[in-house]
Order: structure tokens, then C-alpha cells, then sequence
């Protein structure tokens, strides 16, 4: 049995952030049926092709759920949802602001027939507040949260490479469900749920919001390396790989010199005596480092830095993630089945040994149309109707 066994959640959702916190309620157990436009669905099934002919945003955060076209401003809609809601724990929903209530899918609206209702909704801003009504795209969060004022080189910043406010705001949502399942269970009673991606990214801010308290400068711009400890961040090596490696103290400092620069007597240098003089000698004490590593390869100087047990990665690309060795030796790595065939798939981080993850497969547009509205009372000919009305 799965923690979530015998929870249904109901989601409106496009995009990443619902999509993300929904797929991982499935991962737990939960059964997601998915409410998506007729003919075009969640749009992100359209933003690439790139998991063979589906598109990555997609196949990543939607597998395991069952997906049902309704357009949710026609006349047969409401009843629809109705019955959807009376057999469901959890609605989720980040439409356009507003639109839910416009929709009567607030929590204010369900509260008093559906008692036990769970309602997350999940926006750029809150449902309050002088920016409720903005739109929100992933990146507009990066730079209004302040990430892309400490996130790239000193002359221009830079965007993460994955939608981590997206990501940010499904981790909340997909938390906050959790405990309000865990409180329902204890008093019966539903919530509602009120997740901002600017307070998800900003909560991930707080460490330079602290660093830069009263007026303080921020963290610098550093590129791949660290702002405030070095070295820390990337080295070339000589065959053209690049080598991340990280000193946090003292005693760290002293067996690189000894035993990966090979030069023992830097250690008790004062232009490096601490962490801060190493920050400002960064340009000199880069150099000296580079020319160590020009005559080693990427795996010589992994070698060195292990044998001295200093901190360290590889800098992988893509490829070299899909064939990480750590990956496959935990068994990571499974099938799903999706419109396109079987692709590989994450299991989820954390999973206990007392269940296994939900790995079902990525559903189709509409493929589960017929059987849910079948299962909720409405027979062939009333099916066959809210298809010629462009309904479902």
C-alpha cells in the first residue's frame, strides 16, 4: 500500500508548478485525473518534441495520471466538475487569477458542500496583494525574486538552466497537501491552500536576502563559482574537462596545497591565510591552481583531490547524466509507458523500502474521457453528445 492509496485529486493545471505537485501526489499513490482543454490540452504538451516526438516538460511531470477533456466554460461543465468533486480529497488548480473563482472552484465556494475539500491554488503572486493579477512565467520570478541579481558572471546575469520557480512553488503545494491531508485526518475538516511562486523562490533567496541585511552588498555575481568562498567552482584540466571543486575551511586549504597542488609551503602563505584573503587573491590564486591542473587530466586531478578529501564533481553534461554510474548502480532508472512507447524515468528521491513509487505512464489527450464520465453516470449517447458539443 502507498501513502496516498484511496486519495483522489482533481487538477486544472498547465505549465509546471500544479503539473509538478500533482505528479508527485501520483508518485505517493494518488489517483490525478487531470481536466484538460478539448484538442489542444495543457499547453506545455506543445512545447517541445524532444522526448521523442513529446515534449520534455511533460513526459516529466505528468506521468502516472489520467487525463479528461472538458472545456470548462461550457454549459455542461459545472455538473461535470460537480461530480468530479464529490468523490475527490484534493482539487489543485494555477489557472489564469481569478479564473478559478469565475469558475465557483474557489475554496469559498466549495467550503460549505464539500466540507473535507482540500483546494491548493497555485499563482505567480498570491491571491492577494497589488500583484495578484500579473501574469507569471518561470523566468519573470527568477529576476522579480532577486535570483538573477546574484546568478551569472559580473557583467551579465544569467537565468537557471530548469524552472526552479516553477519548481519551488510545486514543492510547496506538494508539501502543504501532504500536511493538510495529515490535519484533515485529525479533524475532518478540508483547507485551502495559498501557494506563491515569488514567496517559494524568495524562501530560497533567504541566505543573500541575510547576506545582504541593512543595506549590505549582495553575493557577487560568480559565475559557476562560488561568490564568497574560494576556491570554489570550476578548473580546466589538461585534456580540455573541467573539474568542480570546493574548500569550506583551514584544514581543507592545507592538504590541497600538500597534496593536490603539491606545494605545501602555500598553506602557511598570508596572501591565503583565510578563506577572505583567498576571496580577494581569487584572480592570482586561479592562476596558480590552472597551471597545476594543465599538466593533469580531469580523472588525475578527481584522483588527488580524493586522495585528499576535498570535495569535488565531475562537470557532467546531459549525456553524461543519462549514464551516470551512481544512477544505475542505485537502479534509478525505469520504463513508463507514454503515447510515444516505453521512455526511462526517474524514480522518485526518497522513496521508503516499504513501497514502491507509482510509475504508470503518461496519458495521452483525453484517453481517459470515456471511462471517468462513463464511471460518474453519464452513458454512451450523453458522452456522444458533449463530444458533438465540443464539450469533452
Amino acid at each position: 500500500m502507498r501513502p496516498l492509496d484511496g486519495i483522489t485529486v482533481i487538477t486544472l493545471e498547465h505549465a509546471i508548478a500544479a503539473p509538478f505537485c500533482t505528479r508527485q501526489l501520483a508518485d505517493l499513490g494518488a489517483r490525478v485525473i487531470k481536466v484538460e482543454r478539448p484538442g489542444v490540452g495543457d499547453f506545455a504538451r506543445a512545447y517541445d518534441a524532444r522526448a521523442r516526438g513529446l515534449a520534455s516538460h511533460f513526459v516529466w511531470t505528468n506521468r502516472s495520471k489520467e487525463s479528461v477533456t472538458l472545456d470548462v466554460k461550457h454549459e455542461a461543465a459545472g455538473e461535470i466538475l460537480g461530480r468530479l468533486l464529490d468523490e475527490a480529497d484534493v482539487l489543485v488548480q494555477n489557472l489564469a487569477p481569478g479564473a478559478a473563482a469565475r469558475l465557483s472552484l474557489s475554496y469559498e465556494a466549495l467550503k460549505e458542500s464539500h466540507p473535507r475539500l482540500i483546494v491548493c491554488d497555485i499563482s505567480g503572486y498570491g491571491s492577494d496583494g497589488p500583484y495578484r493579477d500579473k501574469k507569471a512565467y518561470d523566468l519573470l520570478i527568477q529576476s522579480e525574486s532577486g535570483f538573477l541579481s546574484i546568478t551569472g558572471t559580473p557583467d551579465e546575469p544569467a537565468k537557471a538552466g530548469c524552472s526552479i520557480a516553477d519548481i519551488a512553488a510545486g514543492m510547496y503545494a506538494y508539501t502543504n497537501v501532504l500536511a493538510a491531508l495529515i490535519q484533515r485526518g485529525k479533524t475532518g475538516k478540508g483547507c485551502r491552500i495559498d501557494v506563491s511562486m515569488l514567496e517559494s523562490l524568495a524562501e530560497w533567496m533567504s541566505y543573500p536576502l541575510y547576506y545582504a541585511m541593512d543595506g549590505a552588498s549582495p553575493p557577487p555575481r560568480a559565475g559557476a563559482a562560488h561568490a564568497t568562498i574560494y576556491p570554489y567552482g570550476p578548473f580546466p584540466a589538461g585534456d580540455g574537462k573541467t573539474v568542480m571543486l570546493g574548500l569550506q575551511n583551514e584544514r581543507e586549504w592545507a592538504l590541497f596545497c600538500e597534496k593536490v597542488l603539491l606545494r605545501p609551503e602555500l598553506a602557511s602563505d598570508p596572501r591565503y591565510a583565510s578563506n577572505a584573503k583567498r576571496t580577494e587573491a581569487r584572480a592570482e590564486l586561479r592562476a596558480l591552481i590552472v597551471d597545476t591542473f594543465a599538466s593533469l587530466t580531469a580523472e588525475q586531478v578527481i584522483e588527488r583531490l580524493d586522495s585528499a578529501q576535498i570535495a569535488n564533481a565531475h562537470m557532467n553534461s546531459m549525456h553524461d547524466l543519462w549514464q551516470h554510474a551512481q544512477l544505475k548502480a542505485r537502479e534509478r532508472w525505469v520504463d513508463v509507458g507514454t503515447p510515444a512507447g516505453p521512455l526511462p524515468a526517474l524514480l522518485p528521491p526518497g522513496v521508503p523500502n516499504t513501497w514502491d513509487a507509482r510509475m504508470d505512464e503518461v496519458p495521452a489527450l483525453g484517453q481517459h474521457t470515456d471511462a471517468i464520465l462513463s464511471h460518474l453516470g453519464y452513458d454512451a449517447a450523453a458522452i456522444a453528445a458533449l463530444r458533438s458539443q465540443h464539450a469533452i
